[in-house]
């Protein structure tokens, strides 16, 4: 196995360097690649990259599905080896690409879950604001939703990148990118309370730290600790509906291209690298006022 390892530790060091990519999407890269390299190792007696062909790639995607994986995730994987292997031949660790031939799986329509208006208003109702933790909640919520950023930038926040004055938040997202996303009136009062409020009871004697969103020991959340609590008030507020943790980020989009927002401004707002990518709430939308129709019109 040792033999396989090596040449991916040598591409997962490439693309964190060359492609600066977030440390979830090397995690998710080196999951992909280990699993196949084991694969190639124990079920198929493979011990080098450069004797690798497309039917023993074939060979790996088959015992995926067998397991029960999904096409979306399938197609993850084939994304993962195909730039792996792009990366073998430029390398001259291997002779030939066996993905040049592979296809991908047919993509699963699966829709976003999106919470309705009242929903999302329980579940920012959903904190006590008698303790400090509730007030701190409530601004992570309304963060989420008022700006549709990702979790993961989130928890990267700092003090400096949220601008209360000026009703803004800078955001880096994949890659680095920086972006600066517009906070509602929601948002920035939560944002106050908490800073004034919350945030200098739940550093107490702690070590200062840059981070704008802390935990109850005064550190910086990290993504689990901060899902972990939007499930909680999701049970609190009784919402019957699978959480996801995207599900504020796709309320945000979809919220506003049904209230008339331009695509263009959302795919902006959303970081999305192609607009193809934000259409998918469109869908969404229509999907939800096809809803509506059918419960409410006398003939539908």
């Amino acid at each position: 196995m040792q033999s396989l390892q090596d040449p991916i530790e040598d591409y997962l060091h490439f693309i964190k360097v060359e492609r600066q990519l977030a440390d979830n999407t090397l995690q998710s890269y080196k999951r992909d690649l280990i699993a196949y390299a084991r694969h190639l190792h124990v079920e198929q007696n493979i011990q080098s990259f450069n004797v690798v062909t497309r039917h023993h790639i074939l060979n790996f995607l088959d015992s995926l599905r067998a397991v029960g994986k999904s096409s979306k995730t399938i197609s993850r994987q084939i994304s993962s080896i195909r730039s792996f292997h792009q990366f073998l031949l430029r390398e001259k660790v291997a002779e030939q690409d066996p993905t040049v031939h592979l296809e991908m799986p047919k993509k699963e329509q699966t829709l976003p879950k999106v919470l309705s208006i009242e929903e999302i208003d329980a579940l920012i109702a959903a904190p006590t604001i008698e303790k400090p933790q509730g007030v701190r909640d409530i601004a992570l919520l309304e963060l989420l939703y008022g700006s549709g950023m990702r979790i993961s930038e989130l928890i990267e926040l700092n003090l400096e990148d949220v601008h209360i004055t000026m009703g803004f938040v800078r955001v880096f997202g994949k890659g680095g990118k920086e972006r600066i996303i517009p906070l509602g009136r929601g948002a920035i009062h939560a944002c106050t309370n908490y800073l004034e409020e919350a945030r200098p009871e739940l550093l107490g004697n702690a070590p200062k730290n840059d981070a704008f969103l802390i935990t109850q020991r005064g550190k910086r959340f990290t993504r689990q600790g901060c899902w972990k609590i939007i499930k909680g008030h999701a049970l609190t507020a009784g919402i019957q509906k699978e959480i996801t943790p995207h599900v504020l980020r796709h309320s945000f989009a979809t919220h506003l291209i049904e209230n008339g927002a331009d695509l263009r401004a959302v795919q902006e707002l959303l970081g999305h690298a192609d607009i193809s990518t934000t259409q998918i709430y469109t869908h969404v939308s229509k999907t939800r006022l096809s809803e509506v129709y059918k419960q409410f019109h006398p003939r539908a």
